[in-house]
């Protein structure tokens, strides 16, 4: 009897490796709290060299002091737009201060691709998503280029996209995995967090900001207007880039993360 030819099993390819790790480690942690996922991320060797990118903004410090409890040595990207308010900046040095983070990385353009491509600092007028790649996306990928995975504040509830968003998420064509320990928190959760621990909110929430990016594309919000409706008033954005769907910059009712 002829025997059959033997049929070597396909290796997974990049992309298909880190979706199955992946889905492996939601499985794992399907039901596990924020905390408990935050922890078991630092702890896990299928998520790798892990660092907690964060701006600092209305929502940051409720990741910001989870880490400091578990383990204020990790590493947290701070991304200097050079374009911040200067309560942001302010904010930042008191948060690490007080939280005690020892391993806070700040993050900023390169002089000279500021100086051929934004020399006058006007770019976000032209075209702010170009703006956004020069600032704040391309300096984030250089960052994470020694990281196997990074923390995000995103959250179901912010809808869109994220209606669906999982603990860990494969990220695509960079072969990282995304943890998104809030997950599944609803926004009263965020401020009972921050109540309970008693945490310092930002500045300029207090004066109308609840969602604070760079100066020049950030305005304050009226009664009754989302949250983030000051974000790139009246132009078809809502992201800066460092989050993308299927490889594109997301846009329509997607809020970009803290």
């Amino acid at each position: 009897m002829r025997r059959p030819d033997f049929i070597a099993p396909t290796a997974l390819g990049p992309a298909e490796e880190v979706a199955a790790r992946a889905a492996a480690l939601n499985a794992r942690y399907r039901h596990h709290g924020a905390t408990a996922v935050l922890r078991h991320a630092m702890e896990d060797p299928e998520v790798g060299r892990l660092a907690l990118v964060s701006s600092f903004g209305a929502e940051s410090v409720v990741l910001l002091h989870m880490v400091a409890v578990t383990d204020r040595s990790l590493p947290v990207l701070f991304i200097d737009t050079e374009m911040l308010f200067a309560e942001t900046l302010a904010y930042q040095l008191d948060l690490t201060e007080r939280l005690r983070l020892s391993n806070v990385q700040v993050v900023r353009p390169p002089r000279d691709a500021v100086f051929e491509r934004d020399n006058e600092g006007l770019l976000h007028q032209v075209d702010p998503d170009a703006c956004c790649a020069l600032r704040k996306t391309e300096p984030l990928e250089r960052a994470l280029a020694g990281f196997d995975a990074w923390i995000t504040g995103r959250k179901r509830y912010q809808g869109g996209a994220r209606a669906a968003l999982e603990f860990f998420e494969a990220e695509g064509g960079t072969g990282r995995i995304k943890v998104n320990p809030l997950a599944h928190w609803g926004a009263q959760d965020v401020q009972d967090y921050i109540a309970e621990n008693r945490l310092p909110r930002h500045p300029l929430v207090a004066k109308g900001f609840p969602s604070i990016g760079c100066a020049p594309c950030t305005t304050r919000v009226g009664d009754g207007e989302d949250p983030r409706a000051g974000r790139w008033r009246n132009l078809d954005k809502v992201e800066c880039g460092i989050h993308f769907i299927g490889g594109k910059l997301v846009r329509g009712p997607v809020a970009a993360a803290e």
